[in-house]
């Protein structure tokens, strides 16, 4: 057997810490990161993604965030086979998922999900359900295409995140992360481009900050002090890669300041190549930056061990692996604190337990048809 390099023993002993979120111990510094599967007819996650999960949990993750699933809202998505955290067989579904990650040696937090106005109307679960969001637009200059949320809808939504939270706790996961990324619902509040409101919630960053923060709220109030609250949030939309929620660090400071005194315990920081510099001047992350400006912990993520941006994935693209000396440097220095893996996951459940032993010569480029199955 060939010795571990040096690159490889250092990989393994930064990445195999243990880490406290809140009162949560994580084993170690790798997260499954987030990926929509579509394989949970009637939004009911099964055996099959029992199985995803706790392979990888088996296989060294530390953290797995699971995918996006549905909060328990009619127009909250646009999927009869993307999972749901409301109903009975959801839920009983996703308490076997958190049992079978925990037996495996791994921690699990659902991903709580309203698309917003991304939503196209008159698809499952709810066809009837209107396209809801801040101002009826799904991105910058778009003509109004849905309805704007009235106080009503903004308390059903909050409502419908607490009580997901809720159910996240009693039925026996580590904690929640609340998706306010990419363009979805809480995006769309947080971005300019979509949130043309004058009432409390639009305005100035702080403003545009106050429904995620009622949000974050509500979830504290719903769960025990210390279960985790995870907030997900990126510069980038699906709708417009260029867009920024904060051109400098001192705006980003005022979207994040206050979801951080509502009881975000976490944030993770959504990019599409982790190793790109936030803002000039400075080699810092989006990540980076985030802990700066709160103090509180990080997970970075966005094309870790592959050299190819992940959006080429959903159009059929491979990726070849990518070293992650770089990647080690900032979590050497203390710029972020967990690392979340995407596609290389993907690729192969075992992608962990092979970094942490130093097998980076077994590691594989990424093939989308990974995308295809539950592997």
């Amino acid at each position: 057997m060939t010795a571990p390099t040096p690159a490889a023993n250092r990989a393994a002993d930064l990445l195999s810490r243990p880490i406290t979120l809140n009162g949560l111990t994580v084993p170690n510094r790798i997260a499954m990161a987030p990926m929509t599967r579509n394989f949970s007819p009637g939004g009911i996650p099964g055996a099959d993604v029992a199985s995803y999960y706790s392979r990888r949990a088996a296989s060294g993750v530390g953290l797995i965030v699971t995918e996006g699933t549905y909060v328990g809202h009619d127009s909250a998505g646009q999927s009869g086979s993307v999972p749901r955290f409301h109903g009975e067989e959801q839920l009983a579904g996703w308490a076997k998922v958190a049992q079978d990650v925990h037996a495996a040696g791994g921690t699990i937090v659902p991903q709580l999900w309203h698309i917003g106005m991304v939503r196209r109307e008159g698809e499952p679960p709810f066809a009837e359900a209107p396209s809801v969001g801040p101002s009826g637009v799904h991105k910058e200059g778009a003509e109004p295409k849905g309805r704007a949320m009235t106080q009503s809808d903004v308390d059903d939504v909050i409502g419908a995140f607490a009580q997901a939270a809720a159910d996240a706790e009693r039925i026996g996961f580590d904690g929640v992360e609340l998706h306010g990324a990419h363009g979805y619902l809480l995006d769309q509040f947080l971005w300019q481009g979509t949130n043309r409101r004058t009432d409390a919630y639009g305005g100035d960053p702080v403003a545009r900050a106050q429904f995620s923060a009622e949000i974050v709220a509500a979830v504290r109030e719903r769960v025990s002090a210390e279960f985790p609250v995870i907030f997900r949030y990126s510069q980038w939309k699906q709708q417009d890669y260029s867009a920024r929620l904060a051109e400098t660090p001192e705006e980003l400071e005022a979207i994040l300041a206050p979801l951080s005194a509502a009881g975000v315990d976490v944030f993770h920081a959504s990019t599409r190549r982790y190793w790109q510099p936030e803002f000039d001047g400075s080699d810092l992350n989006l990540a980076g930056w985030t802990k700066k400006v709160t103090g509180k912990p990080v997970i970075t993520v966005g094309s870790v061990g592959l050299n190819g941006d992940f959006v080429g994935a959903f159009q059929g693209e491979g990726s070849p692996v990518k070293g992650i000396e770089d990647l080690l440097d900032g979590l050497e220095r203390g710029e972020y604190d967990l690392v979340a893996i995407g596609r290389a996951l993907l690729q192969d459940p075992e992608w962990a337990a092979k970094v942490l032993a130093g097998r980076f010569d077994e590691l594989a480029a990424y093939d989308a048809a990974s995308l295809t199955s539950l592997s």
